[in-house]
């Protein structure tokens, strides 16, 4: 089979690799129909994960169809449509008793990070009973794909991390897929303010189309300055950090207003700034974690009843063999006004 390979910072190339086959009991392997290019993805690319070992197949998103399961998986079956999560979970572990699945003694985020992963023709999922889902008749299969990683990440590290509840103030730092996804699913909360920062305008005026009530662009503008005229100088109850820089860690402490909660959900691969001796008296959360998908069932019944278009996200789809090409428009997100792309494998 042909998978997009990482071969260090910087390097990868799409390769003839052998076919996944079920190593435990538990496994399923997975012909790919459907997936994606992931922010993480281009973070391992910049040597910012390094237990991503050079062989790794990259990606954890996707959907597609069972090819085989190993002896030990009850609820899934040859030629069942299912919705990789981006998280393994065995579900016996202390972690996984305490719907912590991200921290799975066994598992975790494995795929594409510490095993082979999605962006590929196969692939092996360990734990196939408890980290695949079941994909509704009829369903819209490349909305879908945004249930592996950006709407539970969003919702969960952002959202619901950060505390957000009606009538709340919520900045967003960061108009990609991520924060988009949080601006989204933040909406089910009916806060009174939904604040987008970002320096790419075409993203701020399609946050403004998802929902956003005040843009933005700290290119352009002073951020903290429009916040605290806008809150009367309280600042924000929920922060929410979806890139994964200092600047944006360090934007978040200056908006944020007593009793808020900072949500980290972008992936950190250098020191940020702690402002301490600005926050120690103002009774901050900071909140950190990689998604659990422990929301993932809930999302689904929110896409298969229409109160949630996860479609929106998608901006260009290629050819799964076309992926170098996918993953230059993915890095260049700006100039070619790039969300999420899809990678068909038909």
């Amino acid at each position: 089979m042909k998978a997009l390979v990482y071969h260090g910072a910087n390097n990868k190339s799409w390769d003839e690799k052998p076919k996944p086959q079920i190593q435990q009991p538990t496994d399923a392997v997975i012909k790919i129909t459907r997936t994606t290019i992931c922010g993480t993805d281009l973070h391992i690319l910049k040597g910012d994960v390094p237990e991503v070992k050079v062989g790794t197949t990259l990606g954890h998103e996707g959907v597609g169809i069972i090819e085989e399961v190993g002896t030990a998986v009850t609820s899934f079956k040859k030629g069942d449509r299912v919705i990789i999560s981006c998280i393994t979970s065995c579900g016996k572990c202390v972690y996984c008793k305490r719907s912590m699945f991200s921290h799975c003694e066994n598992g975790g985020w494995i795929l594409g990070h510490l095993v082979d992963g999605t962006q590929a023709e196969y692939v092996r999922i360990p734990f196939a009973d408890n980290s695949l889902h079941h994909i509704p008749a009829e369903s819209d299969e490349e909305a879908l794909v945004m249930l592996s990683d950006i709407l539970p990440t969003g919702f969960e590290c952002g959202v619901l991390n950060g505390k957000v509840a009606p009538g709340s103030t919520v900045a967003i730092v960061g108009a990609g897929p991520i924060g988009l996804a949080a601006l989204l699913t933040a909406q089910f909360y009916t806060p009174s303010e939904i604040i987008m920062i970002d320096p790419d305008d075409n993203r701020l005026e399609i946050a403004k189309q998802f929902g956003a009530t005040i843009i933005i662009n700290n290119n352009k503008e002073n951020a903290v300055d429009i916040i605290n005229k806008h809150t009367n100088n309280r600042g924000v109850d929920t922060a929410i950090e979806a890139v994964g820089i200092p600047a944006t860690f360090e934007l978040c402490q200056y908006i944020i207003g007593p009793g808020g909660t900072i949500a980290n959900v972008g992936v950190h691969g250098k020191s940020v700034t702690l402002h301490l001796e600005n926050l120690w008296a103002k009774n901050i959360t900071i909140k950190t974690g990689l998604v659990d998908t422990f929301t993932t069932p809930l999302l689904l019944k929110t896409i298969k009843s229409k109160k949630l278009d996860a479609s929106k996200l998608i901006t260009h789809r290629f050819k799964l063999n076309d992926i170098l090409n996918a993953y230059d428009t993915f890095e260049n997100a700006e100039k070619e006004k790039a969300l999420k792309v899809i990678l068909i494998n038909e």
